[in-house]
């Protein structure tokens, strides 16, 4: 957000199976990258013309904007979607309709480095734009507006974060959700916080009893729920003290770059595709389960797509 794991080591022996690189991004590469050199000399657009390969960071289970559903190898949804219109911007740019694609996985906690040191491309995921992570890396326009709220159980009582004391509570390590949450610990008088490695871990840990509530950006907490055995015995609840808007990240200081994503992303905005591709992904059955989030598009969104910016707010 702003600011699996048995199932992703399966994933990973399969996309290696297919020659594929996926799992790369679980240990960030040393900053003395030979990419990264190539990049801060020549800038993403000729890195990506002399590689002949355009690298995407995904995330495994940011449900509905990047995620791994039926096929281990392709990530899907509503971020990658955007993302995939980026990479034709590309192709149109350096007139390279063969431009291929390697996925590269990322998590909350390695996603900017590896956006920073060269390894990764572009990553279209669920990374909220703030004033921290400008230092280390630019922004494209925003394409969507949180809030961060709480996921628990109908019959736990929690209603709002005043509920949370004396009680366990779980998010997800290198958010703005965590830090935002760690700030007022004490002040919530929150029994304790544990930070899980990413949302599939904070959910597995909900289920399980382990925590009373998760707390995350209010439509990655929708897309938990819709992968449970029982979605209508969940609820996302209370005001959210936050709201932070996701950009693709992309590295720092290459505005070549970063006018071909930006224009990329507006180009569906003024055509208006991007309202059928809202409708895919929030009011739609989506795979695995089919389920459907029923996430109507907010007036912030409208606004943010009519006027589209970079701005953290």
């Amino acid at each position: 957000m702003l600011f699996k794991r048995p199932l992703t080591s399966l994933l990973c022996a399969s996309t290696l199976a297919f020659g594929l690189s996926a799992c790369s991004g679980d240990k960030p590469p040393s900053s003395g990258d030979a990419g990264s050199k190539e990049t801060a000399a020549s800038g993403t657009l000729e890195k990506i013309k002399k590689s002949g390969t355009i690298v995407l960071g995904y995330r495994d289970s940011s449900i509905p904007f990047s995620y791994i559903a039926d096929n281990p190898n392709q990530p899907v949804g509503y971020a990658h979607d955007l993302q995939l219109k980026v990479v034709d911007a590309v192709k149109q740019k350096l007139n390279m309709p063969d431009l291929k694609i390697r996925y590269n996985l990322v998590t909350s906690q390695n996603r900017i480095p590896l956006v920073s040191n060269g390894t990764v491309d572009l990553e279209c995921g669920s990374t909220t734009n703030n004033k921290e992570r400008q230092q280390q890396v630019d922004f494209s326009v925003g394409f969507f507006e949180v809030g961060s709220r709480l996921l628990t159980a109908k019959d736990s009582g929690v209603k709002d974060f005043a509920d949370l004391k004396g009680k366990k509570l779980v998010t997800t390590a290198g958010t703005t959700s965590e830090r935002y949450i760690r700030q007022h610990e004490k002040e919530l008088s929150i029994g304790e916080i544990i930070s899980a490695k990413d949302h599939a871990e904070s959910f597995l840990m909900l289920q399980n009893g382990r925590a009373a509530a998760f707390m995350m950006d209010d439509i990655l907490l929708a897309g938990e729920k819709s992968k449970a055995k029982d979605p209508e015995h969940w609820v996302i609840v209370g005001t959210s003290p936050v709201h932070e808007i996701y950009g693709c990240m992309l590295r720092k200081g290459d505005p070549e770059f970063k006018q071909v994503v930006d224009d990329a992303i507006k180009s569906v905005y003024s055509s208006g595709e991007i309202n059928s591709m809202y409708n895919k992904w929030f009011e739609q059955p989506i795979p695995p389960k089919n389920i459907n989030l029923n996430f109507p598009m907010s007036e912030q969104l409208k606004a943010l797509i009519s006027a589209p910016h970079d701005r953290d707010q």
